[in-house]
């Protein structure tokens, strides 16, 4: 056993980090949305949420670099906002019973899809202050208590008319930004383990590598591709979700 996990659940999991983190790389979402389920088949929601939160922390220092200068202003306080909720909502998930703890995240990724399929909004559309900051707020308590910032910052940005790569790199930054507030409110709240750690040593080498090919297909693709591709990846999380609770 090896963080509590035999061999074959250990085997499950890396191929979910790598196929997630190969999103991520390519989408600059979706890796928590699609790992996190899939973590919670084998340990319990709390230990899936604080290991992702670890894993999006350690990915997102690596591409630091990638994403500053190339993010819009709008990432600055949402992200800030995201921080301070974020407390809010592991705190909500350390007080859930685990079943409808599952129950609530599998529906924090079907929610994902069926925002980002409304009508994309016009191109001279700019959101206002009270869509921001409530973009911040609700990404910060899905980030604590479903270690899933995304849902409310994917369809902020992909139902835009802004291009690919400032979408990607805003996303990108508010889920470093909240990866550091739940990993920080976690340890303080005594609510991350140390398998919760090693776990993450585990399936970081997987985050990494299935990241750069991410990274390296990115710039090969159409941005109509890119949307789509993006959808799709919403749409398979949300299918697997249901699944999850059939």
């Amino acid at each position: 056993m090896i963080a509590g996990l035999s061999p074959e659940q250990i085997a499950l999991v890396v191929a979910a980090a790598l196929g997630s983190a190969f999103v991520r790389g390519l989408s600059g979402f979706g890796m928590a949305i699609l790992l996190v389920p899939i973590l919670g088949l084998v340990i319990s929601p709390q230990s899936a949420v604080v290991t992702s939160n670890l894993l999006a922390l350690l990915i997102g220092l690596v591409g630091l670099r990638k994403v500053i200068g190339h993010s819009e202003a709008s990432a600055k306080p949402i992200a800030a906002l995201a921080m301070l909720a974020t407390p809010l909502g592991l705190w909500a998930l350390s007080v859930t019973d685990p079943a409808l703890a599952r129950f609530l995240i599998a529906m924090v990724a079907i929610a994902a899809f069926v925002i980002v399929l409304l009508p994309k909004r016009a191109e001279t559309f700019r959101p206002h202050a009270l869509e921001t900051g409530g973009t911040g707020v609700a990404a910060g308590v899905l980030t604590g208590f479903a270690g899933m910032p995304g849902p409310p910052v994917i369809p902020y940005y992909l139902r835009r008319a802004i291009a690919p790569q400032t979408a990607r790199a805003s996303m990108m930054a508010i889920f470093l930004a909240t990866s550091i507030a739940g990993s920080l409110a976690a340890l303080a709240l005594g609510l991350m383990e140390m398998k919760d750690a090693v776990l993450a040593a585990i399936l970081f080498p997987a985050i990494l590598i299935g990241n750069a090919l991410g990274g390296l297909a990115f710039g090969k693709v159409s941005a109509a591709l890119w949307r789509s591709f993006a959808g799709l990846v919403l749409g398979a999380a949300a299918v697997g979700a249901l699944a999850k609770l059939v």
